[in-house]
């Protein structure tokens, strides 16, 4: 398998061999919750109440699928930043103190989630007609949550290595046996939405194991091994993983508050539709951020690198390059959301009702799609550049944005005004981010330290 030099390689062809397979292997990745809603809205007779109730779930394991980012992004560009410089043995500590924390969380998360998953639940928009479905497939995935932390926070650190393919194929693994095992369990066995959380939960087991074989016995500039507890680079992974941590939890956090505000405002009667379309809703927006969020986690090492080898010129050029593929993707998935949203929405439900409702909801939660190419672009490379406040500041003002359209537009207008918080929120934060961005990040470049003349506090492992 190819490897990439991440410090001399052309920067526009480096960026596109590292954002593609992992933007491909986070679209990948989107199929472990699309194709379980996909298969559950059809199971007959149960199909759009199931599907509600899986859809209050997806917010809640996206939260903890957040804390995968806490210790993969903030592991993985303090790895990226010591190789860079030329400390191969802090590398290899960094990688085995993530590879601890991250079966540490899995463990408290499990135990934490299960005691708590019925309240979690009634709090965040279940009804009392899809509670049933909701507690069947939330109480077997948790029962996978180490598996799927180690899955997700392992990947990144193949990624930031330069190899990207094993990313994509640690990714596809586990998608690929999901797709598959999804109509055997759910139809043929007859196990309904229980067959879907037994599913993913395999196909996270075997991802795990397919990266932790590669880490281990691969030939990488940093392998796996379980060294030794290391707690000042545990405060240093935490306090770098805060900021993408908190921008995907607290994503997933925003979901929850639409799914509560939708059933509440809703009633009885619209309550569940809503939640319903919402949940189609979700479904598509996961194919916009989730790809996006990979182009630039597989360009985190670019920048990460390169600042700790102090080439500030080769940083510029990675920031300008991973803003241009993400505007080019966003565009792309602008015309696709004008042109095929009712194909999409078809792949659910063949409910009227719903389908008729889910098209034009679509097309305004994503109205704002070009806006979301700067507001990834700073927040993760910014983490990329150890700004973590920077980029925890622009996360913040964009949820900020949408709490209040959330809930100020259903009780000025009528309860699905809620959708139009998602493109209110990407525009204005947009601007603020990029705003923030320049006055930031020239700064720092012209550091004499980033330039390689001096000590630079940024760099520094």
């Amino acid at each position: 398998m190819p490897k990439n030099d991440l410090r001399h390689d052309h920067m526009p062809q480096l960026v596109l061999r590292l954002a593609l397979p992992t933007m491909l292997a986070q679209f990948v990745n989107v199929l472990y919750s699309i194709v379980d809603r996909m298969f559950i809205g059809h199971i007959p007779h149960l199909g759009t109440a199931a599907l509600a109730g899986v859809g209050v779930c997806g917010p809640i394991i996206a939260v903890l699928y957040s804390f995968a980012y806490l210790i993969g992004q903030g592991g993985t560009p303090l790895m990226a930043m010591a190789l860079g410089a030329k400390k191969s043995g802090e590398a290899t500590a960094i990688l085995s103190t993530c590879y601890r924390l991250l079966l540490l969380l899995g463990g408290i998360l499990t135990v934490l989630f299960w005691g708590w998953e019925r309240h979690f639940l009634w709090w965040f928009g279940v009804s009392a007609r899809t509670l049933p479905y909701a507690m069947t497939f939330l109480t077997i995935y948790i029962g996978g949550t180490t598996f799927a932390l180690l899955s997700g926070g392992l990947n990144s650190f193949l990624i930031a290595q330069g190899r990207a393919g094993l990313g994509v194929g640690t990714v596809l693994i586990g998608a690929l046996l999901n797709v598959s095992l999804d109509p055997i369990l759910i139809f043929c066995l007859g196990w309904g939405v229980a067959g879907a959380a037994i599913s993913t939960v395999i196909s996270q087991v075997v991802s795990s194991g397919f990266a932790i074989y590669c880490l281990r016995h691969l030939d990488l500039p940093v392998t796996l091994t379980w060294g030794r507890w290391r707690p000042d680079l545990c405060r240093q992974i935490l306090t770098l993983g805060l900021a993408p941590f908190l921008t995907y939890a607290l994503d997933s956090s925003l979901l929850i508050l639409l799914n509560a505000t939708l059933q509440r405002t809703g009633g009885p009667g619209e309550g569940d539709l809503l939640v319903t379309c919402a949940t189609i809703v979700q479904s598509y927006m996961l194919l916009i951020t989730s790809p996006l969020s990979g182009i630039t986690l597989g360009c985190q090492g670019i920048v990460s690198f390169n600042l700790g080898a102090r080439n500030a010129p080769r940083v510029r050029q990675a920031l300008w390059w991973v803003y241009l593929v993400c505007l080019g993707f966003c565009t792309i998935m602008g015309l696709i959301t004008l042109l095929a949203t009712p194909l999409f929405t078809h792949l659910f439900t063949t409910d009227p009702t719903i389908l008729h409702r889910s098209v034009p909801y679509i097309k305004l939660y994503s109205a704002g799609v070009l806006c979301m190419a700067a507001q990834w672009t700073v927040t993760d490379m910014g983490t990329a550049l150890g700004k973590m406040k920077m980029a925890l500041t622009c996360s913040l003002i964009r949820k900020g944005i949408y709490v209040l359209g959330v809930l100020g537009l259903p009780r000025l207008i009528r309860p699905d005004a809620a959708f139009a918080a998602q493109p209110l929120c990407d525009v204005v934060a947009s601007v603020v981010s990029l705003l923030v961005f320049w006055q930031v990040v020239p700064r720092l470049l012209k550091q004499p330290g980033v330039n390689g003349t001096g000590a630079s506090k940024q760099v520094s492992i």
